[in-house]
């Protein structure tokens, strides 16, 4: 195997991406319910003469659908991590399409992570070359832990090579 060949081959790869416990069939029901809802108590109001509250409880339903299609939007965002024995590559993709890559050398990056004693892992950035890059921010607990395990151990394989 050609010795730049092998410094090329990834060490670690990730892809990070937020996770939403509430799919689309699991929406649509949701929101089917709340519409529903609303609908039967809009005619409670309607029959006892008080048809201006009707308006109200349909502009709620579009409320939550709105913050539902954002929190939606928002999950499209994504972080694509890899490590060489030479290139230490972040690509964060935002919930537009927008992406921006960043790239450090593996033996001058310095992986920090932040801890509270309650929560665990609060924040995990790549440092070096006088930049700091923030990666899983949108990661829960249990996700920032395993992942900072795996990174950490790729990152120190990276280095020791």
């Amino acid at each position: 195997m050609d010795e730049t060949n092998a410094a090329d081959e990834p060490i670690f790869s990730a892809l990070l991406t937020p996770h939403r416990s509430l799919g689309p069939r699991g929406f649509a029901i949701l929101m089917g319910v709340i519409g529903i809802i609303s609908f039967a108590i809009g005619l409670l109001f309607w029959s006892i003469g008080a048809w201006p509250i009707v308006g109200f409880f349909g502009l709620d339903v579009l409320l939550v659908y709105f913050a539902f299609k954002m929190n939606y939007r928002a999950a499209r965002a994504r972080e694509e991590v890899t490590v060489t024995r030479t290139r230490l590559d972040i690509r964060k993709i935002a919930p537009s399409g927008r992406g921006e890559t960043h790239l450090f050398n593996p033996f001058w990056a310095k992986f920090a992570v932040s801890r509270h004693n309650e929560i665990g892992i609060t924040r995990m950035a790549v440092e070096g070359q006088g930049r700091d890059v923030t990666i899983g921010s949108f990661l829960n607990p249990d996700d920032r832990e395993s992942f900072a395990t795996a990174f950490g151990q790729a990152l120190a394989t990276a280095k020791s090579r």
